[in-house]
């Protein structure tokens, strides 16, 4: 069974990696990575590299995006991952091909693959962002596939909702917790050392635009910039830079502007990579942004996380989140009491034991 895995940016793929690991360990399965997005581009790290490091399989590359990020470049790479995908899809035949997710240029890649009939199994469908064009996305991807793992019982229950069928969905947890209880970290000091971070307590950021809100994230990346200065005064921060999405250049000259202002306690990582990330994670106080990282995956490290604005708008959450306005007073207050409370002890709603090993078992059996 010929399988391919499309990926297109560092952050799929790190959620990818047990479910690759988990079908590279089946010898009845051919697997072939597909990477295109923000993998081939060098302004947000040249992340293709990291696959090819990990892994020995066939791996193609496809170049599409534009490297600028307002809204007209952004349906210009939509239309561009299209072409190419028409041509990728018209010379290569797979019996199956995982998606994640819910990116603008995965979406595109999928919408390519319709008229050729391709098998696609959507990873995280069903989701609800409501401060992102990503719901628009996830939408069309779960609508153009066949097979459905989802996160959540509810989220299962909106995707047979939106597809009008309950054949082949399925309630898997989220795939980037498989394995987790595993998980052993990368020691501190060879962590912090690597990435030349100070060795101090600190807060874990990222923060990604509101591509819902064009006319406010120039507004919303000054109020972002100010609370991380303030609270830099506090603890140091530990930023991941922002992927590539409308406007996400306006927080990266935000985020620079903060790094020289307080470059003595606040760190700025193009990419970790998923092993790092985590580790990162584990190692930190707690998190602070409006990504999914912080939804999904915190309360299995034990973090509080607080979650700012409405990009994260609707996605269910345990019970570790703290949630603030995209203002600078609010996020520094919801700062101030999560910095009070100690290591979070309760449970994980996406969790579930063994996902990608089921996953690879239900695409066998289906």
């Amino acid at each position: 069974m010929r399988i391919g895995i499309l990926t297109s940016s560092r952050a799929d793929f790190g959620i990818y990696q047990p479910l690759i690991d988990e079908l590279i360990l089946d010898e009845g399965l051919e697997i072939e990575i597909i990477a295109f997005g923000t993998h081939l581009s060098k302004y947000h790290g040249y992340t293709i590299q990291n696959i090819k490091n990990k892994y020995q399989n066939k791996i193609h590359e496809i170049t599409s995006l534009v490297v600028n990020d307002d809204e007209n470049s952004i349906a210009t790479s939509y239309g561009m991952t299209v072409l190419k995908f028409a041509d990728f899809w018209n010379l290569n035949t797979y019996d199956s091909v995982f998606c994640l997710g819910d990116r603008y240029e995965m979406a595109a890649a999928v919408q390519a693959g319709i008229p050729f009939g391709i098998k696609f199994n959507h990873i995280h469908g069903g989701e609800t962002t409501l401060g992102a064009t990503d719901n628009i996305y996830r939408h069309q991807i779960s609508l153009a596939s066949v097979n459905h793992f989802t996160s959540t019982k509810e989220y299962k229950n909106k995707v047979i909702e939106l597809t009008e069928s309950d054949e082949n969905v399925y309630n898997v947890g989220a795939l980037s917790l498989s394995g987790i209880e595993e998980f052993s970290p990368i020691r501190r000091e060879d962590l912090l050392g690597k990435f030349n971070i100070e060795d101090k307590p600190y807060c874990l950021i990222t923060f990604h635009p509101e591509t819902n809100a064009f006319d406010r994230n120039k507004e919303y990346a000054v109020e972002m910039r100010k609370a991380l200065e303030e609270i830099s005064k506090k603890i140091n921060l530990v930023i991941t830079m922002p992927n590539a999405d409308t406007m996400g250049s306006l927080y990266r000259k935000e985020l620079l502007n903060a790094k020289e202002n307080r470059s003595k306690t606040i760190f700025l990582v193009e990419n970790f990579g998923k092993e790092n990330y985590f580790s990162a994670m584990y190692h930190s106080e707690f998190m602070l942004g409006n990504t999914s990282s912080g939804i999904i995956e915190a309360a299995s490290f034990k973090k509080f996380v607080v979650n700012v604005g409405d990009r994260q708008k609707g996605r269910a959450q345990s019970e570790n989140i703290i949630n603030s306005k995209f203002n600078a007073s609010e996020i520094i207050k919801s700062v101030d009491t999560c910095i009070k409370k100690r290591e979070y002890s309760g449970s994980n709603i996406y969790y579930k034991e063994n996902i990608a090993q089921n996953i690879v078992r239900i695409l066998k059996r289906i």
